[in-house]
C-alpha cells in the first residue's frame, strides 16, 4: 500500500475521530444548556407560584378584614365610624387590586374550555363549585355598597340610593370567597407540584443522559460541568428548604413562631384531651430586656434572646413546643404536663436555668426572666383562652417582683373579669366625658406665690364611687384609651384655666401630664392649638409634664419634632419623676426642658434620708447650673418642706401645701390667695 493512499486514510480517520469528538462535546454542551434551562424555568416557575400563594393569602385576610370591619362599622359608635369607613374602604380597594392581579397574573380567561376541567385554575374562579369570580366580585360590591350608604350618612349627599336591605355585608359571599381563595391556594400548589415533577423527571433525563455520554466520551469534560448541575440542583433544594424552614421558625432564635402555635395549638389540645392528660402553657417575658437593649445595645438584647431560647430547649422534653412570640415573649407548651406539684417543679427548673447569668462581652448579665402557667382543661379549653390566662398569670408573677412564676387562678379569673368589666366602664366614660379634673397648686417656698396648679385625673364612678387612677390608668393604657382620655382632662383644664386668667386670678402655669402615647397621636399638636384658642389660654400659660421614657424614644417615633414644634409656639415642657429613669443628660438642657420636676420617692423623709438629701441637692444645682428651674412633688410634712428651703429647692407641690382639689375648690383656694388691693383713704380736714 502507498504511503498517500495511507495517509489518506489516516487523514479520514482523524477527521472522524474529531468530528465524532466534537460532536459528542456539542450533545454535551447542548444537554448542560438545556438542563440549566430547566433549572432556571423551575427556580422561575416557583417564584411565580409563591407570588401567587401570596396574592391568595392576602385575599383571604382581605375578606376576613372586609367582614370584621363591616360588622365593627355597623356596632361602632358614630364617632369612630368615619375611621372603620375608611379602613373599610381601603381593604375593599386593595381587595380589588390584588383580584386584578391575580387574574393578570394567572392569565385566566372566563371564555377558556379549561374551566371545565376539575383540576385547572380557571374551574375554582368561573365554574362549580367555587365560583370566585363571582363571589369576589359580589364581596366587592357589597363593600363599596356598605362604604357609599355610611359615607352618605356622613355627608347627607345621598350618594348611596339603595333600600337599607342591600346596604348589609351578605356573609354568605364573605364565606364563600374565603373557601374560594382556599381552593384557589390548593389548586396553584397542586399545579405547581405537578409541573415541578414532571421538570424533575425530564431534568433527570438529561442528567443521566450526560453522565453516559460524557462517561463514554469526554469525562474531564463532563466533570465541571456536572458540579454545576448539582450544585443548582443542591442550591433550588436548600432554598425551598430554607423557605420552609423560614416560614414557620423564629428567624433569630430558631424556635417555632406564633404561625406555628396559632396552627398546631388546636391540635395539640386535641390530642391531650384524647389521651385524658394535662397540657401547661407556660407564658415567659424578659424582666429586664428593655433595659439590656438601652445601656448595651441591641447586638446584646440578641445574644440574651438566643441564649434564652436554647435554654428552654435544653429545659423541656422534645415532644414540648418552644415558641417565641416576639421580642422577648416566649411560650412553652408542655404536654403530658401531670399534677401541679409536677408543673410546679418544672417551672421552678426552667425558670431557674434562665435565669442563670449570661456573659457576653466580657459582660456578665442577669436578664431575669418571669413566667403565667396556664393548664389544659383546669383553666380554659381553647387555645385562645390558655393564651390569655398564661398572659394575665405572667403580670401576675411580675408584680411580685419579676424572676418568678404565678399559675392562673379563680382569683386572677375575678381579676380578668372586673378588668372586662373596668374596660366596658372607661368606654362608658370616655363617651360621657365622665372624667373629672382635680388640681394641686405649686408654690414657692420662699415668697408663698403661687408658680404652678397640675391638672391630676380623677373617675368618680357611678355605683363605685372615686376609683383611685392607679387601678384605671393601666387598663386604659394596655386597651389604648389614654389618648381619648387624655384629651377630656386637657381640655376640661384648658377650659378652667382660661376662665381663671380671664378673671385674673393667679395660678402660674397649668401643667397637664400626656404620655407617649397621645403624643404619637398624628394631630396632638394640632389638637392642643385648636384647644388653647378656643378656650383663649394664651400658650406661655400651659406647660407639657413628660416622662423620661418618651425622650428615650423620640427620634425613632417622631416625637422630638412634635415637641420642639409645641414648645416653639410658647408652651412649656417639663420633666416628670427626674432620676427615675434612663434619660441622657443631653436632652436636660434649656433648650429642651423648661423644668425638672424631682420625683416624690426622692422627697419623702429627705430629713433623715441623707442619701436622698445629696440627690435632691445635685439635681437642684444641675438645674441652676444649666437655668432650668426645679420642682419637688410629694413634700408632704414641715420638715420635708425645711429641708428643701435649705437646699435651694424653692418651688414644691405635696399634701403640706394642698391636697388634689376640684375645680370650685381650687378656685376658692386660688382667690383666698390672691394679693389683697390697696384701699384709698381719704382724709378730711382743711387744706393748709
Amino acid at each position: 500500500m502507498s504511503q498517500q493512499p495511507v495517509q489518506t486514510v489516516s487523514g479520514k480517520l482523524i477527521l472522524l475521530i474529531k468530528a465524532g469528538y466534537w460532536l459528542a462535546l456539542l450533545i454535551i454542551a447542548a444537554m448542560v444548556i438545556a438542563s440549566f434551562i430547566l433549572l432556571q424555568q423551575m427556580m422561575a416557575t416557583q417564584q411565580h407560584n409563591h407570588t401567587l400563594l401570596d396574592i391568595v393569602s392576602t385575599q383571604k385576610t382581605l375578606s376576613q378584614r372586609i367582614v370584621f370591619l363591616a360588622s365593627a362599622t355597623g356596632a361602632g359608635s358614630r364617632d369612630k365610624q368615619p375611621a372603620l369607613v375608611s379602613a373599610l374602604k381601603q381593604a375593599t380597594a386593595e381587595f380589588e387590586t390584588n383580584y386584578d392581579l391575580l387574574l393578570d397574573q394567572t392569565g385566566a380567561d372566563p371564555q377558556s374550555p379549561a374551566k371545565l376541567d376539575p383540576k385547572s385554575i380557571e374551574s375554582v374562579l368561573f365554574a362549580k363549585p367555587f365560583h370566585l369570580d363571582y363571589f369576589s366580585v359580589g364581596l366587592i360590591a357589597n363593600g363599596d355598597r356598605l362604604i357609599s350608604a355610611y359615607e352618605s350618612q356622613f355627608t347627607g349627599n345621598g350618594g348611596y340610593k339603595g333600600g337599607d336591605e342591600r346596604v348589609n355585608l351578605d356573609a354568605s359571599v364573605a364565606n364563600a370567597t374565603l373557601s374560594g381563595y382556599a381552593a384557589l391556594g390548593q389548586r396553584i400548589t397542586a399545579d405547581a407540584d405537578e409541573r415541578s415533577e414532571k421538570l424533575l423527571a425530564l431534568h433527570r433525563t438529561l442528567f443521566y443522559a450526560t453522565i453516559g455520554v460524557i462517561i463514554l466520551v469526554a469525562l474531564f469534560i463532563f466533570r465541571p460541568m456536572s458540579n454545576a448541575i448539582l450544585r443548582k440542583t443542591h442550591e433550588l433544594i436548600d432554598a425551598r428548604n430554607s423557605m420552609a424552614f423560614i416560614a414557620v421558625h423564629d428567624g433569630l432564635t430558631g424556635l417555632h413562631n406564633r404561625t406555628f402555635l396559632t396552627d398546631h395549638f388546636d391540635t395539640l389540645i386535641k390530642g391531650t384531651h384524647r389521651r385524658r392528660e394535662r397540657l401547661a402553657v407556660v407564658q415567659l417575658d424578659l424582666d429586664r430586656f428593655k433595659q439590656i437593649n438601652d445601656t448595651l445595645g441591641h447586638a446584646a438584647g440578641d445574644y440574651v434572646l438566643v441564649v434564652t431560647a436554647q435554654r428552654m430547649r435544653d429545659s423541656c422534653r422534645a415532644s414540648d413546643l418552644c415558641v417565641r412570640l416576639g421580642g422577648d415573649e416566649f411560650v412553652m407548651i408542655l404536654g403530658g404536663a401531670g399534677g401541679t406539684e409536677d408543673i410546679n417543679m418544672l417551672a421552678r427548673r426552667i425558670l431557674a436555668h434562665i435565669n442563670e447569668p449570661i456573659v457576653f462581652q466580657g459582660t456578665t448579665i442577669l436578664p431575669g426572666a418571669s413566667a403565667g402557667i396556664a393548664v389544659y382543661p383546669i383553666d380554659a379549653d381553647n387555645a385562645q383562652d390558655l393564651l390569655v390566662h398564661a398572659d394575665l398569670a405572667l403580670y401576675s408573677a411580675k408584680k411580685l417582683g419579676g424572676g418568678n412564676f404565678s399559675f392562673f387562678s379563680e382569683e386572677l379569673r375575678r381579676e380578668l373579669d372586673y378588668r372586662k368589666q373596668l374596660e366596658h366602664d372607661i368606654k362608658v366614660a370616655i363617651a360621657e366625658r365622665a372624667f373629672q379634673v382635680y388640681f394641686q397648686p405649686q408654690v414657692s417656698l420662699t415668697n408663698g406665690t403661687i408658680s404652678g396648679i397640675e391638672a391630676l385625673v380623677r373617675w368618680n364612678h357611678a355605683e363605685r364611687g372615686m376609683i383611685p387612677p392607679g387601678e384605671f390608668i393601666p387598663v386604659a393604657e394596655k386597651c389604648g384609651f389614654m389618648p381619648e382620655i387624655g384629651r377630656i382632662v386637657i381640655t376640661k383644664a384648658i377650659n378652667e384655666a382660661a376662665e381663671w386668667n380671664r378673671a385674673g386670678i393667679a395660678f402660674g402655669r397649668l401643667a397637664v401630664n400626656v404620655s407617649g402615647t397621645e403624643l404619637r397621636e398624628h394631630d396632638f399638636d394640632a389638637f392642643l392649638f385648636e384647644t388653647l384658642e378656643k378656650a383663649g389660654l394664651p400658650p406661655q400659660k400651659l406647660s407639657l409634664e413628660i416622662v423620661e421614657s418618651v425622650i428615650l424614644d423620640d427620634e425613632k417615633t417622631g416625637i422630638a419634632a412634635k415637641l420642639r414644634h409645641i414648645r416653639a409656639a410658647g408652651v412649656h415642657l417639663e420633666l416628670d419623676d427626674f432620676g427615675t429613669g434612663y434619660a441622657s443628660l443631653s436632652h436636660v438642657n434649656p433648650n429642651e426642658i423648661d423644668r425638672l420636676k424631682i420625683d416624690r420617692r426622692f422627697v419623702q423623709n429627705i430629713h433623715e434620708n441623707g442619701d436622698n438629701s445629696k440627690i435632691v441637692r445635685a439635681i437642684t444645682e444641675l438645674a441652676r447650673g444649666l437655668g432650668i428651674s426645679i420642682v419637688a412633688e410629694g413634700a408632704e410634712t414641715e420638715a420635708e418642706l425645711d429641708s428643701l428651703m435649705a437646699i435651694g429647692c424653692d418651688q414644691v407641690q405635696g399634701y403640706s401645701i394642698a391636697f388634689p382639689m376640684p375645680h370650685d375648690k381650687a378656685l376658692e383656694w386660688l382667690t383666698a390667695r390672691m394679693p389683697k388691693k390697696a384701699k384709698l383713704t381719704v382724709l378730711q380736714g382743711s387744706l393748709a
